[in-house]
């Protein structure tokens, strides 16, 4: 990871973390011999600690004894590459952020956009899955087959967020593109050509949302864009602390690029993974079809069995202790959270995959400060979305192996063959 590599002697090594293509397919084998065999496992190559335990995944998360990578401690663990558009971008961001810098560029995307404001998207968000669902029966239709992720996974959340933003529909293909580069950044281990594409990515996304505000600031309309170019006062909800600096240009631009590539990355990949999972326990989906009532739980059980994002890096802020282990100042842990979503202390029988079952609370969009702030909407859209297939296509099914996403930390497809006829 990108976390400070402080081994203390004694800790105890990862036999293998094996972020190969067959750990990419199926990693809940791996991670599941890896939490059996202890809590916290030292990654050399990574230098970090691997946490598997779903309790010690959330301490990681909410503590505060625990932060993220930030400027500061890009200038002083990575300054070749504090010139890079994509560091700079990536570690001034939310993402990148702790404290009062976190909470000042958060407060004012939550006041303009939070649960309530998802929920009231819910009518846009089922015309435009009634649209796709229309060109995916269109190409189905006399026992044809589909790219599912091509014609539904990727357009459904491009357009909500890009919508939502205030993206001119014509755009929102180009950055498709765009936005999965610039998701290279999540990867534990970044390449010199992931750091090339992220770098191009990120210049070119910056460079069209500076444009838009100045679109919006001539021109506002109703959406986010315009919203967070609001003083304040006017966005309603908690308001900043006295003396507190307003958002840069900059620092705006980069607000609704994280929106628009966390917006639409993490839910395609969600998407992919829920319909994939119903197609492989059809008596689930046969549960679903019977009682859609059952949808809102089928969604948490979809982030519990294949959470769309598989780890995130933490490091300690001061000297603690996680998973029984003593964690020096400045290490750095990653809670796996692929791993702690079927902790069997926290879930029986965690490899099944149950649409009934109770009390499900996952860690798939992580706790704490970080907490991601889509949540809402990411769930929407799956169960819209899940709704609507299940009642228009009930004899869906596979079509063809599907494409894993080249990534060790996003759980996604590049192409999911489905036929509505199977």
């Amino acid at each position: 990871m990108d976390g400070s590599a402080v081994d203390p002697a004694g800790a105890r090594r990862a036999p293998s973390t094996a972020f190969g293509p067959a750990f990419r397919a199926d990693p809940h084998g791996a991670l599941a011999a890896l939490r059996e065999a202890g809590p916290a496992w030292y990654d050399e190559e990574l230098g970090t600690r691997l946490l598997t335990g779903f309790a010690d995944c959330q301490a990681a998360l909410a503590s505060p004894a625990f932060a993220v990578p930030d400027a500061r401690w890009l200038a002083r663990e990575r300054p070749e590459w504090a010139a890079r558009p994509a560091a700079d971008f990536f570690y001034a961001s939310l993402l990148g952020t702790n404290g009062a810098a976190h909470e000042r560029l958060r407060a004012p995307l939550t006041a303009a956009f939070g649960p309530r404001q998802a929920a009231q998207l819910s009518a846009g968000v089922e015309k435009i899955v009634d649209e796709l669902m229309d060109g995916f029966a269109d190409a189905t239709a006399d026992g044809g087959t589909a790219d599912f992720q091509a014609l539904v996974g990727y357009p459904l959340p491009v357009a909500v967020v890009g919508g939502l933003i205030g993206v001119p529909r014509a755009d929102r293909e180009h950055f498709h593109r765009l936005g999965r580069d610039a998701a290279r950044l999540l990867e534990p281990v970044r390449s010199e050509q992931d750091w090339r594409r992220a770098d191009a990515a990120v210049t070119a996304l910056r460079a069209y949302f500076t444009g838009l505000l100045r679109e919006r600031r001539a021109r506002p309309a109703e959406d986010l864009a315009t919203a967070l170019l609001a003083p304040a006062s006017d966005r309603g909800g908690p308001q900043p602390p006295s003396g507190q600096l307003p958002l840069t240009e900059r620092e705006t631009a980069d607000l609704l690029l994280l929106v628009f590539v966390a917006g639409f990355e993490t839910t395609a990949g969600l998407l992919g993974t829920a319909v994939s999972a119903l197609l492989a326990h059809p008596a689930q989906a046969a549960l679903l079809r019977a009682d859609p009532g059952l949808l809102p739980g089928a969604v948490e059980e979809a982030l519990r069995w294949d959470a769309p994002v598989l780890m995130t890096e933490r490091l300690a802020a001061r000297p603690t202790e996680v998973a029984g282990v003593p964690v020096p100042a400045g290490a750095s842990v990653t809670a796996v959270l692929g791993a702690a979503n079927r902790d069997p202390r926290r879930y029986p029988d965690p490899d099944a995959f149950l649409v009934t079952r109770p009390d499900v609370h996952v860690l798939s969009f992580g706790a704490g400060p970080h907490y991601c702030f889509g949540a809402a909407l990411a769930r929407l859209e799956t169960a819209v979305l899940l709704g609507r297939l299940l009642e228009r296509f009930p004899r869906l099914a596979p079509a063809g192996p599907p494409v894993r996403r080249a990534s060790a930390c996003l759980r996604s497809f590049d192409a999911l063959p489905l036929a509505a006829t199977g």
